[in-house]
């Protein structure tokens, strides 16, 4: 019996080590003294920190970032952020793609294997049309930046559907094309602009400060120019 205790020992702790390996530097973190508008800034690279996804799930080509979406799960940051602005730019590469980023999380999963925290959902349009049920197709601004509490983090929508908050308008591009979201994150309200234009938000967040994590969730999604930037 104490041989089958040290074994699973062994091998739980085994799985524990992989999951917290640093992966790769990818995208910058600056602060906001640093800050030079018009100019280009150096900053220092974000170290991102495997969470339960495979080390094919992401890879570095050039400039960008490519995530396979398999398995689902989550890479994390080195650093937990409590007030920032984080630019990031993404495109889903299939038609109807699901990922998102959570801000605040605290990067352990869950049943479903993703964390809690704050999620920022990044869906391709085509997302809607491939989940009409009873006849009723949802809301296209459910498609891209809807921004809600995970993992019993509460919030208060700013665009209320249900719990979650939904874009006024729907700015988001389609699949092989960039979208840009500016995240900014102060004091458990975060306000989201997409593609140059704030269309959502969130406040009174139960949980202000964590981790950002990248999602994996079953298409291949693309990032570049990850840029964090600290706030006092």
């Amino acid at each position: 019996m104490k041989a089958i205790s040290f074994s699973l020992f062994l091998i739980l702790s085994t799985v524990i080590t992989f999951a917290q390996q640093p992966l790769f530097k990818f995208g910058k973190e600056v602060g906001l003294d640093k800050v030079n508008f018009g100019k280009k800034v150096k900053g220092e690279s974000i170290q991102w920190i495997q969470v339960n996804t495979e080390p094919d799930t992401w890879k570095i080509k050039g400039d960008e970032l490519i995530c396979s979406g398999h398995p689902i799960g989550v890479i994390r940051s080195e650093k937990k952020y409590e007030n920032f602005v984080m630019h990031i730019e993404w495109r889903h590469m299939e038609a109807g793609g699901n990922s998102g980023t959570f801000v605040w999380s605290n990067a352990e999963p869950g049943k479903n294997r993703l964390p809690n925290g704050v999620e920022v959902q990044m869906l391709e349009l085509d997302w809607v049309n491939q989940h009409i049920k009873d006849g009723v197709k949802p809301p296209i601004a459910y498609v891209h930046g809807e921004v809600f509490g995970v993992g019993g983090v509460e919030i208060i929508p700013d665009n209320p559907r249900g719990t979650r908050s939904k874009s006024i308008e729907n700015r988001c591009k389609g699949k092989g094309e960039w979208n840009t979201y500016d995240v900014v994150c102060v004091d458990g309200t975060i306000k989201l602009s997409v593609n140059g234009k704030f269309v959502n938000g969130i406040s009174k967040s139960s949980q202000k400060t964590g981790y950002i994590c990248l999602e994996s969730e079953g298409a291949e999604i693309q990032f570049r120019n990850i840029k964090v930037i600290i706030l006092p």
